[in-house]
């Protein structure tokens, strides 16, 4: 039987997206007070760039474009890392986590990310009110960062579980399933269309066992786990 249920948080739980734009406002907020610039116009420039496929060099084409030369680009990582960002659970994530935390299991959420990125994101979010336990995989250094198998490891010591009782969420199969995998963990994509790796073929050993489409669905799920005797 299934007795723990683990998430991902970033693209699983909430839209990705929202904590981008939410960091790209408070550096835009910062540069325009600084430079007397017009935010709309920094603001247009990072989320323009970021919607046309722009990754990770964001800020180094915004000082660019804008030609802000002294500007330090560490500094405006920190802001955007640091900021508390204004982002929401997803409709089937809230519905689906305030059903489960009426049933008999364990909830676990493993995030990567910046420490204190994902502390703001969990405060944000209100996760703590959900989750049985939360391991943010930086505050255990970048040895936990999936695809390590450090963190359901330690997930499942702490559940005092086996790994064919229990199920794992996530969204990007570059990282997400391998390990549990390997663990015998099984493994839940959640694709709704919208999300940033929701697109991304892989091959098997990456892949998860099983794909839906809203999390809604989940409960239906584990129940013919369940009951196809599959563990």
């Amino acid at each position: 039987m299934i007795k723990a249920i683990i998430f991902d948080m970033d693209g699983t739980l909430y839209n990705e997206k929202e904590y981008v734009i939410s960091g790209f406002r408070a550096v835009a907020e910062y540069l325009s007070v600084k430079y007397k610039m017009s935010f709309n116009k920094i603001f247009e420039i990072l989320k323009s760039d970021f919607d046309n496929g722009l990754r990770k060099k964001n800020f180094d084409v915004l000082v660019e474009k804008l030609h802000l030369n002294a500007e330090k680009i560490n500094n405006l990582v920190d802001i955007y890392r640091k900021h508390k960002p204004s982002i929401s659970l997803y409709p089937d994530a809230k519905t689906i986590l305030n059903k489960l935390k009426k049933e008999d299991l364990k909830l676990g959420l493993i995030t990567d990310g910046w420490k204190e990125s994902q502390e703001n994101k969990i405060s944000s979010l209100n996760l703590r009110d959900y989750f049985d336990l939360i391991i943010i995989t930086d505050a255990y250094g970048k040895e936990y960062w999936k695809p390590s198998e450090k963190p359901f490891k330690l997930v499942l010591s702490k559940f005092g579980l086996k790994p064919n009782g229990t199920v794992y969420i996530g969204d990007n199969p570059s990282k997400d399933f391998v390990a549990a995998k390997k663990l015998g963990i099984w493994t839940v994509r959640i694709k709704r269309g919208s999300g940033e790796y929701d697109y991304v073929e892989t091959d098997d050993e990456h892949e998860a066992d099983y794909v839906i489409s809203s999390l809604l669905s989940l409960k239906e799920l584990i129940s013919k786990i369940n009951q196809k005797g599959e563990i």
